[in-house]
């Protein structure tokens, strides 16, 4: 039997950065992936195809109406939804492979099958019938999350689908359904609403992002609204019925809804099916997340687990953050991830992006703040390139001026927040940012004016 460091179970990014850190500080490690392509969820069937279509959607959608103003026009502008969803899966299948890469240049093994906890540090692992045992020093769960369905209703597929069958449509349906106002449905939705299709998204709650900073949600769903998306907010949908080649959405108090296809986006759960955990004596709670101390390790000595399956905000780069914590805690000497400084990015358009605490926190927590605020237009960047909407708000503590929380909407917002999430990590003040040259013309701008605006001296407005 053979005998490793550490074995990882799942090679989605907590799994695959964990083994290469581990491989890095001179273990033996394995690492147990079913799926023939290495990067899990993330990179197979989520954030990396979406960003594909989501790029080729505003190609397409630029070319038919967004550069008329700036004297670039297009005649016969035609969809190629085939070369599309090629282009998407080639992207795809390189990164794919450059990760099947890294693990031979960091030698580590990569052991193909279903993996699951099997004894005191034995891992077996199923493959087409057969079956292989290994050991472990330390075993580390990464095995992610799965999408999740309202009670009473099934994912079939062809008609309901996750955001793995939206990634995929053959068609552009000419009505879609989108159940869930979160960040998976919105950054899904708005790609086939730019690509024909008519969107309606269902949300149970009042309001849509719930999480994010509700000031910048507003905002958001004004400007989807006028793209074209339509809204019904605190609706409760009870079931869906499929027709012959129609879906009817039951909503309750209302009338049901038709549609080509449904597409389910209320949220993920952790992935543990059939990974042994019950009786290898795993903890898990309510929800089905792992619990976890603050060294990753589970109920279990010598277990471990990141990612989605301990909870928290499900992004892949916290997975990432928390993989290479635990593994430099087991083989070196500290490991830490500061969860008050992960960004999170909603890739619509504009994108929003966020790092620390949202205002709402900050007013139920009776934290006294100064709030500075700067938007887009005001921008000579933006303006010159057409995106006018959106602003930067930054949020600092009333006393000590230090940065608490920065809430982005507008075009990059993806790219600008990375300055304000080093700006919490080592604990900068909004002052900090403010004396910061930033180059100009450039949308980073928009951050120093957001921080000139805590203490009321912004230049440009």
């Amino acid at each position: 039997m053979a005998k490793f460091d550490l074995v990882v179970i799942g090679a989605g990014p907590g799994g695959y950065v964990a083994a290469i850190r581990a491989a890095q500080l001179g273990k033996k490690v394995a690492i147990v992936e079913k799926e023939k392509q290495l990067g899990g969820t993330c990179l197979r069937v989520g954030c990396i195809p979406s960003k594909a279509l989501l790029e080729s959607s505003h190609l397409y959608e630029n070319a038919q109406v967004g550069m008329k103003e700036r004297g670039v026009t297009f005649s016969k502008v035609q969809l190629d939804l085939a070369a599309m969803m090629k282009h998407k899966s080639g992207v795809v299948d390189t990164l794919a492979g450059g990760i099947d890469g890294l693990m031979k240049k960091n030698k580590i093994e990569r052991l193909v099958g279903h993996g699951k906890l099997s004894g005191k540090g034995q891992v077996t692992i199923s493959s087409r019938g057969e079956e292989v045992q290994v050991e472990a020093d330390q075993i580390l769960l990464a095995t992610g999350s799965v999408p999740a369905s309202l009670p009473g209703m099934s994912i079939d597929g062809e008609y309901v689908g996750s955001s793995t069958e939206a990634l995929k449509y053959d068609e552009i349906p000419k009505q879609l359904v989108v159940i869930g106002g979160g960040v998976i449905g919105l950054e899904l939705g708005t790609v086939w609403r730019r690509l024909g299709s008519q969107v309606t998204v269902l949300e149970y709650m009042d309001r849509i992002l719930p999480g994010l900073d509700s000031e910048i949600a507003k905002e958001a769903l004004k400007l989807f609204k006028q793209q074209g998306l339509e809204f019904q907010l605190g609706a409760k949908v009870t079931g869906v019925k499929i027709n012959r080649k129609t879906v009817d959405v039951l909503i309750d108090g209302q009338e049901p809804l038709r549609c080509e296809k449904v597409l389910m986006a209320v949220g993920r759960r952790p992935n543990t099916g059939s990974l042994g955990l019950e009786e290898a004596g795993v903890e898990v709670d309510q929800r089905g997340f792992v619990k976890v101390n603050s060294q990753y390790q589970t109920s279990v000595p010598g277990v471990y687990a990141v990612g989605d399956l301990i909870g928290g905000a499900m992004l892949a780069h916290k997975a990432e953050e928390e993989g290479i914590a635990c593994v430099e805690q087991l083989f070196s000497s500290y490991g830490h991830v500061n969860y008050n400084a992960i960004p999170s990015v909603v890739y619509t358009d504009p994108e929003i992006a966020s790092v620390g605490k949202t205002e709402d926190e900050l007013k139920e927590s009776g934290i006294e703040y100064r709030k500075g605020a700067f938007p887009f237009m005001a921008n000579g960047r933006a303006r010159a390139s057409g995106h006018l909407e959106g602003k930067v708000k930054i949020l600092a503590d009333a006393k000590t001026d230090r940065v608490l929380g920065v809430h982005i909407i507008g075009a990059n917002a993806g790219e600008l927040i990375a300055e304000c999430v080093a700006a919490i990590e080592f604990g900068a003040s909004s002052e900090d940012i403010a004396r910061t040259c930033h180059a100009h013309p450039t949308l980073s701008e928009t951050i120093k004016e957001a921080a000139l605006a805590v203490d009321k001296r912004t230049i440009h407005i």
